[in-house]
């Protein structure tokens, strides 16, 4: 069955295989219900592929998969009949979510399929692959582990895997060429992409090795998120949308073009009853098939906050662990109204579906649009109130001065659970090639002081965390920004780095289970935080201080204290009398407490995080 009102005819064609042979049998649909046409087929049709084609305007359309297909062959090009029951992987039956128990205990890390695997020092068989990341006891050439392994010692509690479904740019047929792709450009929205798996001209094989990457990830105690691209399609008219209801899914303007929101040519239209069901059905069938845990929604800007609002309601009535979140902005103008789009500064209108936090983002590194520009970590004076934004997680608090912070001027998350912090991802500079960019006299030591400061803010601060991955490494792409079909060579995660930089990681590994065992640090409501936290006044402008006090969410510390130095100079401080011990202090970090301290004067080290805690 597909909808498609306004054609005149719609012929299915069966093949024997994927992409060479011709039709061996063309048959007609009828005209059914709500503007469907329907076809039933006596036989068993296990292994076929089949295309749709429509008349209409005097011509028939090109062949393709039907927008819901959920199997295809190489390429996208034929939609397949499979049995769905036979892609589970042993005990899929048995697959169980590492518990959650709140939304704000999320530790999201950002990966691209092919970066964990492809380097030749990943000591991964299956590079590239579904299969490469359910691969444990790899090891660099220093034996340190990588892929799986490193992940799961780092201690996330998300995988973010930048987009899994099927889409255009790679050529399935010729995987010897090595192709890279960050797959923003959809084709098949209900299938994994081929190219991923071992064998993409069998439907059944990504279907059965995705699922067994889903559930090896939960299996070592990592949830699933998936990048979705629900904004827009790789191809315009030739799209398998306008191949089968010409002109439908997408906002056209008024003078008959496609609105370009998304910079790729078009944008699709969430607000029409069709395109919202199929965003809807579309995510609910990764949630139910593939076990998924959330979805971080490219482009948000260009959906309607109704939508927005209508796909949480039904993804968390199966499941309300799930999490939900995407980029508050667009690429290019949109013809919808904007008081109507899931932007940023509405997402107070969005019932639990996060935003990323750019002000925060900017203000800690500087304004994005310009690498060579500081921020708070670099010893830029002005962002002191856009970092503290970040550290309430984007809600309402009495001590933000909402005028000065970057682009928002009131608190736009009702709970911190809306807000995702972060400073670096797949977009633009890796964190230590942003510095390196806009730091070119400084030494590496003082790169690393800064890149430890930046992710220490973002992971004790209020809301959820986002870290891009091998930030933990110094990752680095060769100072390549949009690095969207750059070689593996720009891409790969280079796991000697491990090596070279195992401080660093440890350091990183530290700050999250500082996180996990401290839930001061992610506060599951605003009244908390507005309880429980407060700023400490400082003059100098690239100083901040905070206090979080009274066992806040239920934190074994009754106390703790937290002070940021953006400054390269050290800076004089003044603690409350009290037993404090020093968990992080100048690059380190020891939870059972370097020294105590009874209150006073003390030094802060240069562009550096200092944590003291009371029992």
């Amino acid at each position: 069955r597909i909808w498609s009102p306004e054609v005149e005819m719609v012929v299915v064609n069966f093949y024997e295989d994927d992409l060479e042979s011709e039709a061996y049998l063309v048959e007609s649909m009828e005209r059914d219900t709500l503007g469907t046409w329907l076809l039933e087929v006596e036989g068993d049709l296990a292994g076929k592929y089949y295309t749709f084609q429509v008349f209409i305007n005097e011509g028939w359309t090109s062949p393709v998969p039907d927008p819901y297909a959920k199997a295809v062959g190489t390429n996208g090009k034929r939609a397949m009949v499979i049995d769905l029951n036979k892609t589970n992987p042993e005990g899929w039956e048995n697959d169980q979510k590492p518990p959650l128990e709140s939304l704000t205990d999320i530790i999201i890390y950002e990966l691209h399929l092919r970066d964990i695997s492809a380097a030749e020092n990943s000591g991964i068989l299956q590079k590239g692959k579904f299969l490469g990341l359910t691969e444990s006891g790899t090891t660099n050439d220093e034996s340190l582990s990588t892929g799986l392994d490193h992940i799961k010692d780092l201690g996330v509690t998300h995988v973010h895997l930048l987009p899994v479904f099927d889409f255009l740019s790679i050529d399935e047929a010729k995987p010897e060429k090595n192709q890279y792709n960050w797959g923003y450009d959809p084709q098949n929205f209900n299938v994994p992409e081929g190219s991923y798996s071992s064998n993409p001209a069998d439907g059944s094989t990504r279907i059965k090795e995705f699922k067994q990457l889903v559930k090896t990830l939960h299996d070592n105690g990592l949830r699933v998120i998936m990048d979705v691209v629900y904004n827009h399609t790789g191809m315009t008219l030739e799209s398998n949308f306008n191949q089968i209801s010409p002109e439908y899914y997408y906002r056209m303007t008024l003078r008959g073009g496609y609105s370009n929101a998304s910079a790729c040519g078009n944008e699709t239209a969430s607000e029409k009853p069709m395109m919202r069901k199929f965003m809807i059905e579309s995510l609910k069938y990764w949630v139910e098939e593939y076990h998924i845990d959330g979805f971080r929604f490219d482009l948000m800007g260009i959906h309607d906050i109704e939508s927005m609002n209508l796909i949480s309601d039904v993804l968390y009535a199966i499941d309300d662990t799930i999490f939900l979140y995407g980029e508050g902005w667009t690429a290019g103008k949109s013809i919808l109204e904007e008081r109507k789009r899931a932007l940023k500064k509405y997402t107070y209108k969005l019932s639990k579906v996060a935003a990323f936090n750019d002000d925060t983002r900017d203000g800690i590194l500087g304004s994005v649009k310009n690498p060579e520009d500081l921020g708070f970590v670099n010893g830029k004076p002005g962002f002191k109130e856009s970092v503290k934004f970040g550290i309430v997680g984007a809600t309402k608090h009495s001590q933000v001065d909402y005028k000065i912070v970057n682009y928002s001027s009131k608190a736009w998350a009702n709970e911190p659970s809306q807000c995702v912090n972060y400073v670096s991802c797949h977009d633009n500079y890796t964190l230590f090639d942003r510095l390196r960019k806009a730091n070119p006299g400084e030494s590496e030591a003082e790169l690393i002081k800064m890149h430890k400061l930046a992710n220490t803010i973002i992971l004790t601060s209020q809301g959820v965390p986002f870290l891009h991955a091998g930030v933990d490494i110094l990752r680095t792409k060769e100072g390549v920004e949009n690095s969207y079909n750059s070689p593996d060579s720009i891409n790969q995660l280079d796991w000697s780095r491990k090596t070279n930089y195992q401080e660093v990681f440890e350091y990183y590994r530290n700050l999250i289970k500082l996180r996990k065992n401290h839930p001061a640090f992610r506060m599951s409501s605003k009244t908390k935080i507005q309880n429980h936290l407060s700023f400490i006044e400082q003059t100098d402008p690239n100083l901040i201080g905070y206090f979080i006090r009274d066992h806040a969410n239920g934190d074994k510390w009754k106390n703790i204290l937290v002070f940021f130095n953006g400054n390269k100079e050290s800076q004089m401080i003044e603690v409350p009398e009290g037993d404090w011990k020093l968990v992080i202090q100048d690059g380190k970090i020891d939870e059972s407490g370097f020294e105590r301290f009874g209150g006073g004067s003390f030094k802060i080290k240069g562009r550096s995080a200092l944590i003291l805690t009371e029992e």
